[in-house]
């Protein structure tokens, strides 16, 4: 059974930083594309960040672009997102992905989520 777990969401003030992660099980992603996901209360699901599976290729949503850095660590299986200056239009529950298609950010397995609050 695949299984894509998030974790290290939780409060944050503004201008803070927090490090996602999410670990997979179930299966290798090791040669997969990654996708990070979010969705806003009373919002659609946005996309982002990608990675490759050598982390040669990333993709960033422009609202996060210099803020965010998204890495994996394939011995682990697992997929990371840093996120630097967040602010409070980050607030939102995170998903990771996999395996994901970065041009169209399509995936077929995802997490339960992980809960990111931003206080002004």
């Amino acid at each position: 059974q695949v299984q894509l777990v998030e974790s290290g969401g939780g409060l944050v003030q503004a201008g803070g930083s927090l490090r996602l992660s999410c670990a997979a099980s179930g299966r290798t992603f090791s040669r997969d594309a990654m996708g990070w996901f979010r969705q806003a209360p009373g919002k659609e699901r946005e996309n982002v960040a990608a990675i490759s599976w050598s982390g040669a290729i990333t993709y960033y949503a422009d609202s996060v672009k210099g803020r965010f850095t998204i890495s994996r660590d394939n011995a682990k299986n697992t997929v990371y997102l840093q996120m630097n200056s967040l602010k409070p239009e980050d607030t939102a529950v995170y998903y990771c992905a996999a395996p994901c298609i970065i041009r169209t950010m399509t995936c077929d397995y995802w997490g339960q989520g992980t809960q990111v609050t931003v206080s002004s």
